[in-house]
């Protein structure tokens, strides 16, 4: 089955990506980089963190791939306004990667192995292209994971339906924990494992992030497969999201994303 990208590209998930940083969402790589590194940026999406990565190798050069056309033009102006002259964006198949062997000295994807169908034959590919003694650095979260308060049965739903939609679509949402053990069947065997969290809990962040999903449940393309799929009806959507509301508008709302990594030193 082709992969399928479960939340699409719908404002509510713009959103969300174009909040993230290299230091948000890849502090667990950046004191590995050095300034003449050149870095492959699997699934950038609107380029925020390729920018970043950008930014820690003024002598090198990073390149930022994704399958969406339409959301590299974003990753675009965002280079063109000042995100540096030393990255380039261009459409690319992380099955399949465009590039010779050893091409780069570090290959990282951001929330993408979650999607795939194939995970282990992405990190196979990125490690082909990355050169010996290179690194492939991956994180992803872990949604069987992820921790709130207080307890608002729509969450609950929320959580399972959400996982039921991308697994559906042939993708494994409990990816975090799984990294590690996908690394080592793709070939790579000197891994530094760790996890990170991004949390929730200010009157400002929880109407962001309460808001986002809210606004992604009932708009997104989750949402659409949601329905078409079978997996919940027009009604349920509109009560998770009214439970996103609810949380968010509550004094003690709080929200933890587990993330899982790895960094791996190529062979």
């Amino acid at each position: 089955m082709p992969d399928v990208y479960t939340h699409g590209h719908h404002e509510s998930v713009l959103r969300s990506h174009t909040w993230r940083t290299a230091d948000n969402s890849a502090a667990y790589l950046l004191p590995h980089l050095e300034p003449h590194m050149r870095i492959l940026d699997v699934g950038c999406g609107p380029g925020t963190i390729t920018a970043g990565l950008a930014g820690r190798v003024p002598d090198g050069h990073v390149t930022g791939i994704d399958t969406a056309p339409e959301v590299l033009e974003l990753a675009r102006e965002l280079a063109r306004g000042g995100g540096g002259d030393n990255l380039d964006f261009t459409t690319g198949d992380v099955y399949a990667l465009d590039y010779p062997d050893g091409t780069f000295d570090v290959a990282h994807a951001h929330q993408v192995l979650q999607h795939l169908g194939d995970p282990v034959k992405a990190l196979t590919e990125m490690r082909r292209v990355t050169r010996p003694g290179g690194l492939v650095a991956v994180r992803d979260g872990d949604f069987g994971a992820m921790v709130w308060h207080p307890d608002i049965p729509a969450l609950d739903d929320w959580l399972a339906l959400y996982r039921k939609v991308a697994r559906g679509n042939g993708g494994e949402p409990d990816a975090g924990r799984r990294l590690h053990a996908w690394a080592r069947r793709a070939g790579l065997s000197d891994l530094t494992i760790s996890s990170s969290t991004w949390t929730y809990a200010t009157p400002e962040e929880r109407e962001w992030w309460g808001g986002l999903w809210a606004d992604r449940t009932v708009k997104s393309s989750y949402a659409a497969k949601a329905v078409s799929g079978g997996y919940a009806t027009a009604d349920d959507l509109e009560k998770i999201a009214a439970g996103w509301r609810a949380w968010a508008a509550h004094q003690d709302g709080w929200f933890a994303v587990v993330n899982g990594e790895i960094l791996c030193r190529a062979p």
